[in-house]
């Protein structure tokens, strides 16, 4: 119980909680109960009476709906427990356990003279009110004006962690919105850059903390806006930033890796065209890396990197020196872009031991042990 937040050890429910405990284990279980209800109550109306709304209006089935504050403080124990959940104020394990606990209250308030609370249904009971209510603070409800005001500072940011906090206790509705807001102004053609790139970043930021089903509803959003617009660069960078490209189609994914596919071979892999090699693979990562590319098109891009990061015999001109020559501006990124997606190809990199355009280049030894670098990270 010393879990239990300073503001309700204060109250004197509590402490006839402790009181009556040793002698009376069922009613303290009732009391015990009522105090966390209650504070889920309270907690739902500092949330504010628009989101719970809203969340009473999509939940499914339907719970009853909100218009005011009486109408929350006449919500039924149980439609409470769920309206709390859609809100985000507990989990969905901590909803299955309060929901359980609720059984237990109507037994031993409904039963006294036959049931009384057993150790197991008194662990129980304080161990979920305490630790999913009780011992939580209520949330901070965080605004999207709070989020503008931050990407709109006039240099690179950086969330506190109270924000992702704030975020990650966010009702459904609001981490939509914030996530909205965020794609938005990192599209947008009409922003100042410096905005857009803090809206970018802040996404990176808060994709670990947003739900799936948030995402699913940002991303529906977002493929309506594109209708049948190919993908283009920032838009993949955006998405993956988000944690929104799982949800576009195969189809979209495809002909956007074919177009980088396109573009790479257009570049050419040898050494001689370094200065382009930078800024086209340095995307990659922001469009989520070799994992992202659809299995049809993966080979085609890892040998156009293998054959950029092994490169040529060298010892002649400038570089005698050298044994090989090959792209710096690539190579480093090759072998990062490798090392993060190692699992998802190495069948392929393995299998370009016996292709004609590899074998020839890695007659030379130095050239060899180059590609011999990269199996040894793909099956490390």
């Amino acid at each position: 119980m010393e879990q239990i937040r300073p503001e309700w050890q204060a109250k004197n429910l509590i402490e006839r909680v402790r009181r009556i405990l040793p002698v009376d284990p069922s009613s303290a279980c009732q009391r015990l109960f009522n105090a966390a209800v209650r504070d889920l109550r309270d907690k739902i109306l500092i949330v504010g009476i628009g989101i719970a709304g809203e969340a009473a209006k999509t939940a499914k089935p339907k719970l009853p709906p909100i218009d005011n504050a009486e109408d929350i403080e006449k919500y039924s124990t149980s439609n409470l427990i769920r309206l709390a959940y859609r809100i985000g104020l507990l989990n969905r394990a901590e909803w299955r356990k309060m929901t359980r606990v609720y059984d237990i209250r109507k037994d031993l308030e409904h039963e006294d003279s036959e049931y009384e609370a057993s150790y197991e249904d008194v662990i129980y009971t304080f161990k979920t009110c305490i630790e999913a209510v009780l011992s939580k603070d209520p949330i901070t409800l965080i605004e999207v004006s709070e989020v503008r005001q931050i990407i709109e500072a006039s240099g690179p940011i950086t969330p506190d962690s109270g924000l992702l906090t704030d975020f990650a206790h966010a009702p459904d509705q609001r981490q939509q919105e914030i996530i909205q807001i965020l794609v938005s102004t990192a599209l947008s053609a009409s922003e100042v850059d410096l905005v857009r790139e803090n809206a970018y970043l802040m996404l990176q930021q808060l994709s670990g903390l947003t739900r799936d089903n948030v995402r699913l509803a940002v991303a529906k959003d977002l493929l309506n806006r594109l209708g049948r617009d190919p993908l283009d660069d920032l838009t993949v960078r955006v998405a993956h930033a988000a944690g929104l490209w799982p949800y576009f189609s195969r189809g979209q994914r495809k002909d956007f890796f074919t177009k980088q596919l396109s573009k790479l071979t257009s570049i050419g892999y040898r050494w001689t065209n370094h200065e382009e090699h930078g800024v086209a693979l340095r995307l990659f990562s922001e469009f989520g890396g070799l994992d992202a590319v659809p299995n049809d098109i993966k080979p085609g891009i890892v040998k156009w990197m293998v054959l950029c990061y092994i490169g040529e015999p060298g010892g002649y001109g400038a570089g005698i020196n050298r044994k090989v020559f090959y792209s710096n501006r690539a190579a480093p990124i090759i072998e990062q872009l490798v090392q993060d997606g190692r699992s998802g190809i190495q069948e392929a990199i393995e299998g370009l031991q016996s292709d004609p355009a590899v074998t020839r280049a890695c007659e030379n030894e130095h050239v060899n042990r180059r590609f011999q670098e990269l199996l040894d990270i793909v099956s490390t």
